[in-house]
């Protein structure tokens, strides 16, 4: 898999900043990670 930067993932429009409550549980395999 290829290293990439915060840059080239907000370029490709990854959306960032969802509530962890609203995940769907069919999603978890293409969530990356989780803050608080």
């Amino acid at each position: 898999m290829a290293s990439l930067t915060m840059k080239e993932l907000l370029e490709a429009g990854v959306h960032f900043g969802h509530q962890t409550r609203r995940w769907n549980p069919k999603m978890k395999r293409y969530i990356y990670g989780a803050r608080n």
